[in-house]
């Protein structure tokens, strides 16, 4: 009798961490939209997201998600240190 395909040999495709694309996308996004929210946010996915994930499920992901949501929460420290030297935000409001 003839065994057509046999055992499988291919291993299970591993899926990538979701809170490791949400750290990427929240870093992403936040940077260019400088929204004081994402970037924390991006810092928090990136770090659970590290503590769950190995190298093959998003780790790097993950990694660069945190760099990003430090640089966007640097970012909007500078700002508000600007802002307090030249008294408010009028001139980022425009107004």
């Amino acid at each position: 009798m003839t065994s057509y395909g046999g055992p499988s040999t291919a291993s299970p495709r591993s899926r990538t961490n979701g809170l490791a694309i949400a750290s990427l996308c929240c870093g992403i996004v936040g940077l260019f939209v400088l929204n004081i929210v994402l970037g924390p946010l991006a810092i928090v996915f990136g770090v659970v997201s590290r503590r769950q994930a190995s190298v093959a499920n998003g780790a790097g992901m993950a990694k660069a998600g945190i760099i990003l949501g430090i640089v966007d929460v640097v970012l909007w420290v500078l700002l508000l240190i600007l802002a307090a030297s030249n008294g408010g935000f009028s001139w980022y409001v425009g107004g």
